[in-house]
């Protein structure tokens, strides 16, 4: 019997756990994870806004024990990779493979002020008092910042914008939106015709664009900006920037600033036996820009860890690879949605497109988020 340790309980570790479980049903599969309960990503924009019901997307993690994987609920403190072990909270875990899977650290302290008087949209634990501050407001100046790069799942920020737009629309509340970002256009993967669908559906609803607009810091009611700009706020509303968990790059897996290098097909790093998954990962498309982090590409990722981790303890030559093909949904109001996607790791450069709007994608953004729920957590409300 073979024991498998998985850092992260998101779409990646879920998938490697799943994945594992039906193709290694006699193996020893641990998932560690801080949190107790999984959600869904896009869930927080709706949870914002009030649009569903708040606890709808969210699953115990301990409903996995009944496919027989044990989770560990605890803070992963340090990882020794030649060893093929890690610590929780003072515990020494040791396995036959490890898959990291722990996500990117949300780097607030990157931004002066970003903590004092920025609302954090990625901040799970924030989502409610954001939510509350939005229902208190009356009126003014609102900001959407992309606050540094990368960030996960690059179209939540013009979809937060439009859903935001409607939202005060619909309660009578007069309101000037911007959304900024230090990118030269909104989505640089879809080039000009898709980025200026996009740019031209948030001027058809009077929401204000600012490319190549990157914030250094940030005051009371102010953002500064290096382009010598400033601008003023009533309310504001930010995408931190995104960064390598600290034990990890601690543990060598990733250099400072970096990301963990794998090979972009097989999800391997640099040590035997240890596989690193989803946002935590930097991988390479073909024009030189990293892969979106996204969970459509951990979730594919770590089912092709976990094909290839079952076919090595089997004696087999594994032959799954990942090969860069999903999308994202960006809701753009009213039941309406479109979609971003393509073969992000096709040759010689990345084959994306965005989706027309339609009702169809809102239906698939919905679906998505109860087929895995049902799949993963044997859902059956």
């Amino acid at each position: 019997m073979k024991r498998t340790l998985i850092l992260g309980g998101g779409f990646g570790g879920l998938a490697v756990a799943h994945t594992l479980r039906r193709l290694r049903p006699e193996d020893e599969i641990m998932l560690v994870d801080q949190t107790t309960h999984f959600m869904v990503g896009f869930r927080k924009t709706w949870k914002l806004l009030g649009m569903f019901d708040d606890e709808a997307g969210q699953r115990p993690l301990s409903d996995l024990a009944q496919f027989g994987i044990e989770v560990v609920n605890g803070w992963v403190s340090a990882i020794d990779p030649p060893a093929r072990a890690v610590e929780v909270d003072g515990r020494r875990l040791e396995a036959d493979v490890v898959v990291v899977a722990l996500g990117a650290r949300l780097a607030t302290e990157l931004v002066p002020g970003f903590d004092d008087y920025v609302l954090n949209l990625y901040d799970s634990q924030a989502l409610s008092s954001t939510r509350q501050a939005l229902q208190a407001f009356t009126g003014g100046r609102v900001g959407i910042g992309v606050f540094g790069l990368p960030y996960k799942c690059p179209p939540a920020p013009y979809e937060i914008a439009l859903l935001t737009k409607d939202f005060f629309r619909k309660r009578g509340v007069d309101v000037e939106l911007e959304v900024f970002t230090p990118q030269p256009m909104s989505l640089p993967i879809l080039g000009d015709a898709g980025c200026n669908v996009i740019e031209g559906r948030l001027a058809e609803n009077d929401i204000t664009f600012l490319p190549k607009y990157k914030a250094t810091a940030v005051a009371a009611g102010e953002v500064v900006f290096d382009n010598g700009h400033t601008k003023a706020y009533d309310l504001l509303l930010g995408v931190p920037p995104h960064r390598c968990p600290a034990v990890v790059v601690d543990s060598g897996l990733a250099d400072s600033g970096g990301w963990v290098k794998v090979n972009p097909r097989t999800l391997e790093t640099a040590f035997e036996g240890v596989y690193a998954i989803g946002d935590v990962v930097e991988i390479l498309m073909a024009n030189g820009q990293p892969l979106p982090k996204a969970g459509v590409f951990a979730e594919a990722e770590g089912q092709v860890a976990a094909q290839r981790i079952a076919a090595t303890f089997a004696g087999q030559e594994p032959d799954a690879a990942f090969d860069g093909q999903g999308g994202c949904f960006l809701e753009v109001g009213d039941g309406v949605a479109m979609m971003v996607e393509g073969e992000f790791l096709a040759e010689p450069r990345p084959q994306v497109r965005l989706t027309p709007a339609d009702a169809s994608y809102f239906e698939q953004k919905r679906g998505f988020e109860v087929e895995r729920l049902n799949r993963w957590f044997a859902d059956v409300a």
